[in-house]
């Protein structure tokens, strides 16, 4: 009987050993992930990412936008949406980073911004063997992307599908409202002196053309040249539009006041929009776009 036991159990573990062995691989599969960043660099991890360093403010909103707010453990400052995000400990500014700072609190991903972090900070990071996720959004499909990516980095791919959705449907609600209307003139305003703009290849320009827009500047080689004042008054846009704090009319939108030939000065279509929600290249664009949409379609019904 004991040996009749004995080899039975022999048997069944005989059988039982492949399935364990399957099941151990097969977890193995699903717990490495790996996307394509925007530089074109594929990065590879282990298991979903738990400890997230992120070295922009725009990152670090869509980490908490996709579900992964509780893995993020270091930020740079101005990442101050949501509320969670004031309380995380900060790694630096976004063109200067505490690399001591970043090793001390043992991150298993950093999620990087090509041209707005230092990209000699970010050598420096890769060198040390962390994984660096580089972004550059260019349109609202590279958002949704970004989403999407993070998500799956992270071990939150289902929530940041449905987040990135969303998103996307905000958009669009917007571009099915206005962007078939008649075209109008826009000149957006980064800075004033020197006069800095964003050409055609930036995502507010995308934005504006998705609201029946037309960026005055858009035909310029880099994405965000110095203009001339005489080269605005020369293309005399009909809007003009710029970022600044949410109920206060910026000083760069009241001097303006003092070039009334201007088509936008004349009809009085100067406009600030919350930076939080148009600078940012994160969840709140959708209400930026809103907003950027709104005063464009308020221009094109004086024209």
């Amino acid at each position: 009987m004991r040996v009749s036991t004995v080899k039975f159990a022999s048997r069944l573990l005989h059988r039982a050993v492949p399935a364990v062995l399957c099941l151990f691989f097969t977890l193995r599969v699903f717990a490495e992930v790996a996307v394509v960043d925007d530089s074109g660099i594929k990065v590879s991890l282990t298991s979903p990412a738990t400890r997230v360093i992120s070295l922009a403010p725009n990152l670090t909103e869509i980490l908490f936008f996709i579900g992964a707010g509780e893995q993020v453990v270091g930020a740079v400052e101005y990442s101050d949406f949501p509320a969670g995000a004031r309380q995380l400990p900060l790694v630096g500014a976004h063109n200067r980073f505490d690399v001591e700072q970043i090793l001390s609190l043992k991150p298993d991903l950093i999620v990087a911004w090509l041209s707005g972090n230092s990209q000699d900070g970010l050598q420096a990071l890769k060198q040390l063997g962390l994984p660096v996720f580089i972004s550059e959004p260019g349109t609202v499909d590279g958002i949704v992307s970004l989403m999407e990516r993070l998500g799956k980095l992270t071990g939150n791919e289902t929530e940041a599908v449905e987040q990135a959705s969303a998103f996307r449907a905000s958009i669009d609600a917007s571009r099915k409202t206005y962007s078939n209307r008649q075209p109008v003139r826009v000149f957006y305003q980064v800075w004033e002196q020197p006069i800095y703009t964003l050409n055609g290849d930036h995502v507010i320009s995308h934005l504006i053309d998705l609201c029946g827009g037309r960026n005055i500047f858009s035909d310029l080689k880099h994405l965000a040249p110095v203009v001339s004042l005489e080269s605005v008054l020369a293309r005399d846009p009909e809007v003009i539009v710029g970022g600044g704090v949410f109920g206060e009319i910026p000083p760069w939108a009241e001097r303006w006041q003092s070039w009334p030939t201007v088509k936008a000065v004349q009809n009085q279509h100067i406009y600030a929009i919350d930076s939080d929600h148009i600078a940012r290249m994160g969840p709140r664009l959708a209400q930026g776009m809103e907003a950027l949409c709104l005063v464009i379609d308020k221009a094109r019904n004086t024209l």
